[in-house]
């Protein structure tokens, strides 16, 4: 399996979880061996598609790298039925990469709420 985790820096497992999907600069994508609970590789990519608005070409881009899993600190609700549409699991995580990802091998994320600010019509963040 493949979990996308976004990024605000290029520190990879050794930086935090950006706190905004639409707004990371960058995503770290780990290949996961969920059986031995043991990550087989990380790398990092850039976010070409920084803050697409309405059209979700940020969640688009992402899934460019087949993801089946996401982590991030917020996330709009279109984004995350685009996500839900594609099969990919959405999850929360505010805090280091590293930390998220060994949550996340111990089943121990949560789902993710709509950012507040995005209110209730959905609109793609």
């Amino acid at each position: 399996m493949r979990v996308g985790v976004v990024l605000e820096d290029e520190n990879g497992v050794q930086g935090d979880v950006c706190a905004h999907f639409g707004q990371c600069k960058f995503f770290l994508l780990a290949d996961i061996d969920k059986d031995k609970k043991k990550i087989i590789s990380t790398r990092i990519v850039s976010n070409t598609a920084v803050h697409g608005g309405g059209g979700c070409v940020a969640v688009d881009e992402i899934l460019k790298y087949k993801i089946t899993h996401i982590i991030a600190g917020g996330m709009g609700m279109g984004a995350q039925q685009k996500f839900a549409n594609a099969g990919v699991q959405v999850f929360g995580y505010e805090g280091n990469v590293k930390k998220a990802l060994d949550d996340f091998l111990n089943n121990a994320l949560g789902g993710l709420d709509a950012c507040e600010h995005h209110g209730e019509s959905g609109g793609c963040q």
